[in-house]
């Protein structure tokens, strides 16, 4: 697998498609991270990490109704192709609808943190 983040990303389009409850991916510290910004933003209900071997991130999705919560995802830096964004030239995705995820040299943060912060950084998802 050359993009995990991708293929969590993925995963998580694939089973909210399905109205699967939950969804598991391999664990990796940027991708607890990104899970934590899904749910202080309300994307996903709750994330766990299992310990057992090999560590593994669950994820709850939400719904609302048999619609699911979370309209689309969107890698935007990857493996072949970084791109990173100054302070002054962070997106707003779907007109602030939407939260932009990126790394920048205080952790992941969402665009609306990053552009608070005056900070730039790789411009890892949109999420809407």
């Amino acid at each position: 697998m050359n993009d995990p983040i991708s293929d969590m990303l993925t995963r998580i389009r694939n089973a909210s498609r399905a109205l699967l409850p939950a969804v598991e991916v391999p664990h990796s510290r940027i991708k607890e991270g990104i899970a934590g910004i899904l749910k202080r933003e309300g994307y996903i209900a709750d994330f766990a990490v299992e310990r057992k071997t090999p560590r593994t991130l669950t994820l709850k999705l939400k719904y609302q109704g048999k619609k699911s919560i979370i309209e689309g995802l969107r890698r935007v830096s990857t493996p072949g192709l970084r791109r990173y964004v100054g302070a002054a030239e962070i997106p707003r995705v779907r007109g602030g609808l939407g939260v932009a995820v990126l790394s920048t040299s205080e952790g992941l943060l969402t665009d609306v943190q990053a552009r608070r912060k005056r900070i730039g950084g790789e411009l890892i998802c949109y999420v809407w």
